[in-house]
C-alpha cells in the first residue's frame, strides 16, 4: 500500500467501504450527480436490530490497498455500485460482461454488488432482478436511496455471519494465520505446530474479530476482544499486529467517547445504540464513566441490564490513555519499513482526536513525525496532497504559520521542474490561501493603522512568489497590482537596492500594463482591493489658499443687504466633541471664485533614495465641478518636506471638498483620499465658491511713486502715484478703467476723500465728470473707458503760525479718485513717466541754488501714494522758504520782508515783476 487516505479519521474504522464507480461511458456530471445521492446514505438502521451500519463511499480506490483487508477490516472493499448507460437491448450483454469485469477486481473482498443502468427501456428493463436496476434516465430516479439502504443492509448479513463464524471459538480447528502482503514471505517455512505460532494466529484473529464486531456496530465485543488480541500478541512480540490491535482499541474508545466524530468538517454522527449521545454520559470526579442505553431502559425508567454498559465503560480506554495507546501503535508500525501508509494515518487520527481535546502541541508532535515518514517515491500529485492535509491539520490545531509554511510547500510543487505542464493556477490559488497565516492582507487599508504584523521578510518573500505566480498565468495586471502592494506596504523593510529593483520591476511591468484604481475580481471570487501609493510621495500638510488680495472677493457695505437666513441661534452645551475627520472637513473662512484658479499648497517628502518623478498630480474634489490641473513633479532624493501646489478652476458655485490628491508614479495611476491619511495635518478641506465677479484695472496718466503705503482696509487696494503742483495749479489726470474679466460691469461710483490728521487743508482739489463714462455701461469685457479728474491746489496759509516749518517737514497729503464698487478692482500701475514739463526742471535748479544761498536743503518731495483711490501729495512751491530771523529782514531771492513772531508776511510793491510762485 503505497498511497495514504489522509482523511481517515478514528470512526472510520467502523465503517464498510463501498466503491462506486462508472462503467463504460458516463457523462461526468451526471454521475458525480448519482454518486452525491448515494454518499448521502452514509448510516443505515438494520431492522430487527438496535445497530445502526456505517458506510464510507469512494469512487477510487487502489486494488493493492484491498490486500490490506484482513489487516483491518475497513480497508476491505466489501460493496460494489456500478453505474452505466445503455441506450438498446443490442447494448445490454455487453454492459453486463462490463459490470462483471469490474466485480472481478474487487472479487476477493466483496459482499454484495450492484449495476445502475440509465436510458435503458423494454423488455430487459422490465424483469425484476436483484442486482440490476433500470432507469429511464439521470432524473427519473427517485428510488435510488431506497435501493441502496437495501443493498446495504444485504452487506450486514454478509457481515454479520462471518462475525459469528469468526468468533466461534473452533478448538478442533486450525486457526488461520493473518498476513499482510509483505509477510507471505516470510512465514513459508515456519513450524505451524509450535505454540508461539498458534498464539500468533490467535491474537491476530482476535484482532481481526474486534474489527468485524466493530463495523457491525458491537462495541462491547470489539473492546472485549481487542484488549484480548492486545495480551496475545504482545506476548509474542508480534509488534505489527500489535500496533494494529492498539488502534483498534484506540479507535473504539475514540468512537465511546467522541461520538461525533473526529473528522472535523464532516456532518456528525446520529446517536445510536453503540454510539451513544453526549446526553448519556455523566461525570463525576473519581467515578468511572457509566453510559446508560435509551434502549436498554423499561417502561418504568428503569434500566433492564447495565451489564454491558458496566463492561463498555471498564474496557474502554480514558481520553490520556487513548493518545499514549496511539503513541506505542505508530512506535511498533514505525519497526516496518512497509507499514509507512499504516503509521501516516495513524498520526493524522490521533491528530485529530487531540485537536478535539484542545491538546496542540502534543499534536504538532504527531504532525512532526508524520512529515518524516518515508513512502517511497510518491508522484508530484500526491506530494501535492500530502503537503496540503498537512497544513490543514496544522490549522485545525491552531498553528496557522506552520499551516502556511505546508500550503506554501505544496504550491512550490505544484510546479516543480519535474512537472511537465506546472500548474502555475494552482500554485497561485495556495499561495493566495497562505496569506492569513503570515498575517497578510491584500487589503492596503489593513496597514494603514500603523502597527505591522508577522515577519516582514517571510511576507515579502510571498508577494514575491504572487508577482511571478501571476506573471507565468499570463496575468500582468495581476503582476502589476501584487507588486504595487509590495512596494506600498513593505516600503519601510525594504534596502535601498531593493527599492530600486522592485520600481524598476514595477516600471517594466507597467509599461505592458498600467496600473489602475480598478477592483479586480479573480476567478473564485476573491476581490483586490487598489492600492494608492500614499508612500510615493509621503504627504504631511495639506493646506487650502486664499486667492491673491487683487482677486479676492469682498462684500460691500450698503450694497449687499444682510442675509439673515445665515442667522442662528446660539446654544451652549458644554460637552465639546472632537472629531479628526470635522476638523478635516471644516469650513474654511474665505471663499474662491467661479472661474478663477484656486490653489492648495501640499508639503510633501521622497522616502526613496533616487529623484522621485510624478508624472500627472492633481487635486480630486466634490461638490462642484472642477477643472484640475495636473502637475509634474520631480522631487530630490530623501528629501525633506517639500512644498507643493497644486491648482484647478471650479467650473460652478458652491460648496467645494478637497476629498485628496491623485498621482501616477511609476506607470501606477492612484487616488489618495485624505480621510485614509491620518498623519496628514489639514486646517480643512471644504471652501464655499462664490459666482463670478467683474475684473477691474484701474491705470492713470500720471508716474508711479516710489512709496507704496498700506491700504487702509481689506476692502481696498493701494497703487500710488506721484504729482507736484504749485499752489493755485490745476492738472488734468485721465484714468482708464478697463474691464479684464468675463462679466460686464454695470456701475461705475467716483469718490474722494482727504487724509490729513493737522486740517491744514480746506475745501475740494478733485473735480470729475462721469456722465460720459456711465454713458459706456454695462462694460463688456474687453472694453475699457476712460474719465477725467481736475487736480487744483488750494492752501490757505492764513492764522497759521508754524505753517511753513510743518509743510517742509510733512507735506499735505490729499486722497482722490478712490473707485468705490461692489466690483472687484485690479490696480496695474503705469510704468515711470518723464517729468512733466522742462520747466519744472529749471525751478528745480532755482530751488537748488537758493538752498545753497540759506545754508539748508528741503526735503525731498514724498511723490504721490496710492490707497483705495489715488493719493496726491502736494507740496508748498519753492518761492518760499523758512527762516530763523531776529526782528526782520529781506529776502536776497525775491525782496519779500519776513518779520518774526508775526502771523502773516506781505511781498515789496517793487518786486510785482518776480514770479509769483
Amino acid at each position: 500500500m503505497s498511497v495514504p487516505d489522509y482523511l481517515q479519521c478514528a470512526e472510520d474504522h467502523q465503517t464498510v467501504l463501498v466503491v462506486v464507480q462508472p462503467v463504460g461511458i458516463v457523462p461526468e456530471d451526471q454521475f458525480f450527480k448519482i454518486y452525491k445521492r448515494i454518499a448521502g446514505v452514509s448510516q443505515v438502521s438494520i431492522r430487527d436490530s438496535q445497530r445502526l451500519l456505517y458506510i464510507r463511499y469512494r469512487h477510487h480506490y487502489l486494488p493493492e490497498n484491498n490486500e490490506w483487508g484482513d489487516f483491518q477490516t475497513h480497508r476491505k472493499v466489501v460493496g460494489l455500485i456500478a453505474i452505466t448507460t445503455c441506450g438498446s437491448d443490442k447494448e445490454w450483454p455487453q454492459t453486463a460482461e462490463r459490470f462483471h469485469g469490474q466485480k472481478e477486481v474487487y472479487g476477493s473482498t466483496l459482499y454484495d454488488s450492484r449495476l445502475l443502468v440509465f436510458g435503458l427501456t423494454g423488455d430487459i428493463a422490465e424483469q425484476q432482478r436483484t442486482d440490476v436496476a433500470f432507469y429511464p434516465g439521470f432524473e427519473d430516479c427517485p428510488d435510488v436511496e431506497k435501493r441502496v439502504e437495501d443493498f446495504v443492509e444485504s452487506i450486514f448479513i454478509v457481515l454479520e455471519s462471518k462475525r459469528l463464524d469468526r468468533a466461534t471459538d473452533k478448538s478442533g480447528d486450525k486457526i488461520p494465520l493473518l498476513c499482510v502482503p509483505f509477510e507471505k514471505k516470510d512465514f513459508v517455512g515456519l513450524d505451524t505446530d509450535s505454540r508461539h505460532y498458534k498464539k500468533r494466529c490467535q491474537g491476530r484473529m482476535r484482532k481481526h474479530v474486534g474489527d468485524l464486531c466493530l463495523q457491525a456496530g458491537m462495541l462491547q465485543d470489539a473492546l472485549v476482544h481487542y484488549h484480548m488480541a492486545v495480551e496475545l500478541l504482545r506476548g509474542v512480540n508480534d509488534f505489527l499486529w500489535l500496533g494494529a490491535a492498539l488502534e483498534g482499541l484506540c479507535s473504539a474508545s475514540v468512537i465511546f467517547h467522541y461520538p461525533g466524530g473526529t473528522a472535523g468538517k464532516t456532518a456528525g454522527r446520529k446517536p445510536s445504540v453503540s454510539q451513544p449521545a453526549d446526553a448519556g454520559k455523566r461525570h463525576r470526579p473519581g467515578a468511572q464513566e457509566v453510559l446508560i442505553d435509551p434502549g436498554a431502559l423499561t417502561a418504568n425508567g428503569i434500566s433492564a441490564d447495565t451489564s454491558a454498559e458496566i463492561g463498555r465503560a471498564k474496557n474502554c480506554l480514558s481520553p490520556e490513555d487513548i493518545i499514549d495507546k496511539y503513541k506505542e501503535a505508530i512506535s511498533y508500525y514505525g519497526k516496518y519499513k512497509n507499514a509507512g501508509v499504516i503509521e501516516l494515518e495513524a498520526c493524522v487520527k490521533a491528530v485529530r482526536v487531540l485537536a478535539i481535546q484542545k491538546r496542540a502541541r502534543e499534536a504538532s508532535d504527531f504532525l512532526q513525525n508524520a512529515v518524516y515518514i518515508n513512502l517511497g517515491q510518491l508522484s508530484e500529485e500526491e506530494k501535492i496532497q500530502r503537503y496540503s492535509i498537512l497544513s490543514e491539520l496544522y490549522e485545525l490545531i491552531g498553528f496557522h504559520r506552520k499551516s502556511a509554511f505546508f500550503k506554501r510547500v505544496a504550491a512550490m510543487q505544484c510546479v516543480a521542474p519535474t512537472i511537465p505542464e506546472p500548474g502555475w493556477r494552482a500554485c497561485y490559488k495556495l499561495l493566495l490561501e497562505t496569506l492569513p497565516g503570515y498575517s497578510l492582507s491584500l487589503d492596503p487599508k489593513d496597514f494603514s493603522k500603523g502597527t505591522h504584523r508577522g515577519w516582514a521578510a517571510v511576507q515579502m518573500r510571498l508577494l514575491h512568489e504572487l508577482v511571478y505566480a501571476s506573471r507565468r498565468m499570463g496575468n500582468p495586471g495581476l503582476s502589476v497590482r501584487h507588486l504595487s502592494f509590495l512596494l506600498q506596504t513593505m516600503l519601510d523593510f525594504l534596502s535601498d537596492q531593493e527599492k530600486k529593483e522592485v520600481t524598476q520591476s514595477l516600471e517594466n511591468y507597467t509599461a505592458k500594463c498600467p496600473g489602475g484604481m480598478e477592483v479586480i475580481t479573480l476567478p473564485d471570487g476573491l476581490k483586490l482591493p487598489p492600492v494608492p501609493f500614499t508612500k510615493l510621495p509621503i504627504v504631511r500638510s495639506v493646506k487650502l489658499l486664499n486667492l491673491p488680495v487683487s482677486l479676492r472677493p469682498h462684500k460691500v457695505k450698503g450694497l449687499l443687504g444682510q442675509n439673515m437666513s445665515t442667522a442662528s441661534p446660539f446654544i451652549y452645551s458644554p460637552i465639546i466633541m472632537h472629531n479628526r475627520g470635522e476638523e478635516r472637513c471644516k469650513k474654511i473662512d474665505f471663499q474662491w471664485v467661479q472661474g478663477d484658479v484656486c490653489e492648495v499648497q501640499l508639503m510633501v517628502y521622497n522616502p526613496m533614495p533616487y529623484e522621485l518623478r510624478v508624472e500627472n498630480m492633481g487635486l480630486l474634489t466634490s461638490g462642484v465641478e472642477f477643472e484640475s490641473l495636473p502637475a509634474a513633479l520631480s522631487l530630490p532624493a530623501e528629501s525633506g518636506l517639500y512644498p507643493v501646489t497644486l491648482v484647478g478652476v471650479p467650473r460652478t458655485a458652491g460648496n467645494i471638498t478637497v476629498n485628496g490628491y491623485h498621482t501616477s508614479v511609476f506607470g501606477v495611476t492612484s487616488d489618495c483620499l485624505l480621510e485614509s491619511l491620518p498623519s496628514v495635518k489639514s486646517s480643512g478641506c471644504l471652501v464655499e465658491v462664490i459666482p463670478s465677479l467683474p475684473r477691474l484695472q484701474l491705470s492713470t496718466s500720471l508716474p508711479r511713486s516710489a512709496h507704496t503705503p498700506q491700504p487702509m482696509s481689506k476692502e481696498e487696494l493701494s497703487s500710488t502715484v506721484s504729482v507736484q503742483l504749485f499752489n493755485g495749479e490745476t492738472q488734468q489726470v485721465t484714468i482708464t478703467l478697463e474691464n479684464i474679466g468675463s462679466v460686464e460691469i454695470e456701475t461705475l461710483e467716483l469718490t474722494s476723500k482727504v487724509v490729513s490728521t493737522k486740517e491744514k487743508v480746506f475745501g475740494e482739489f478733485l473735480s470729475w465728470e462721469l456722465e460720459d463714462a456711465l454713458s459706456h455701461l454695462p462694460l463688456k469685457p474687453g472694453q475699457a473707458v476712460t474719465l477725467t479728474v481736475s487736480i487744483k491746489v488750494k492752501l490757505d496759509f492764513s492764522g497759521q503760525e508754524n505753517l511753513l516749518q510743518d509743510l517742509n517737514d510733512d507735506g499735505i497729503s490729499v486722497t482722490g479718485l478712490p473707485i468705490s464698487s461692489p466690483l472687484r478692482q485690479v490696480l496695474k500701475p503705469r510704468s515711470e513717466s518723464k517729468p512733466m514739463s522742462s520747466e519744472g526742471n529749471k525751478i528745480d535748479c532755482d530751488r537748488k541754488e537758493r538752498e545753497a544761498r540759506l545754508g539748508e536743503a528741503e526735503p525731498e518731495s514724498d511723490g504721490l501714494r496710492r490707497s483705495a483711490g489715488e493719493k496726491v501729495l502736494l507740496r508748498l512751491s519753492e518761492g518760499w522758504e523758512k527762516a530763523k530771523l531776529v526782528g526782520s529782514t529781506t529776502c536776497e531771492h525775491c525782496g519779500c520782508t519776513l518779520k518774526t513772531g508775526g502771523s502773516s508776511f506781505s511781498p515789496p510793491e517793487s518786486s510785482a515783476e518776480q514770479k509769483q510762485p
